[in-house]
Formats: C-alpha cells, sequence, structure tokens
C-alpha cells in the first residue's frame, strides 16, 4: 500500500493464537497466483537436515510486495531504535 491508501486495522488476535509459533527458518515458493512462506523449524539433532513446518502463509503477489515493504520498514526501525545490528 501507498502512504495516500494506508489504512489503520483493528487486529483480533484469537486466544489459540496468543502464543505463536517459534521459526528460525523460512521457505518461499512463487507460482503464477500467489507467494506461498512455509515458516519452519530446525530440527536439533537430526541424522539429516530436517525442517519442521509450523506455518504455512499463502498470499497474493500483491500482498507479498506489501509485507516486503512492512517487514523491511519495521527492521530498519528497530535497528535505528535500539542500536543493534541484525545479523
Amino acid at each position: 500500500m501507498d502512504e495516500k491508501s494506508e489504512k489503520k486495522f483493528k487486529v483480533k488476535l484469537p486466544e489459540d493464537k496468543e502464543e505463536g509459533v517459534y521459526a528460525n527458518a523460512v521457505s518461499v515458493h512463487f507460482n503464477s497466483n500467489e507467494c506461498i512462506l512455509d515458516m519452519a523449524y530446525v530440527l536439533p539433532n537430526a541424522k539429516e537436515p530436517l525442517l519442521k513446518v509450523v506455518s504455512r502463509i499463502n498470499m497474493s503477489h500483491r500482498t507479498a510486495e506489501s509485507f516486503l515493504k512492512v517487514l523491511s520498514n519495521a527492521i530498519l526501525d528497530f535497528k535505528n531504535k535500539s542500536g543493534k545490528k541484525i545479523q
């Protein structure tokens, strides 16, 4: 969304989602209609590297572009406020 069309939304988070899930890896897939993000957890001590998908997010290309902007801005804001470097 550009700044002129930006809207403020109230977020409703169901109780069963409040704790969230931990992910330390992500896999991104695109097809002609959508972008798919598989949020995963790298299982430690596995004989072979293994990712356990903990959440799948499907979004349109337009939403994916908007998500990229929002995430980039949030990271920059965090870095600027905390003085920390994200690796």
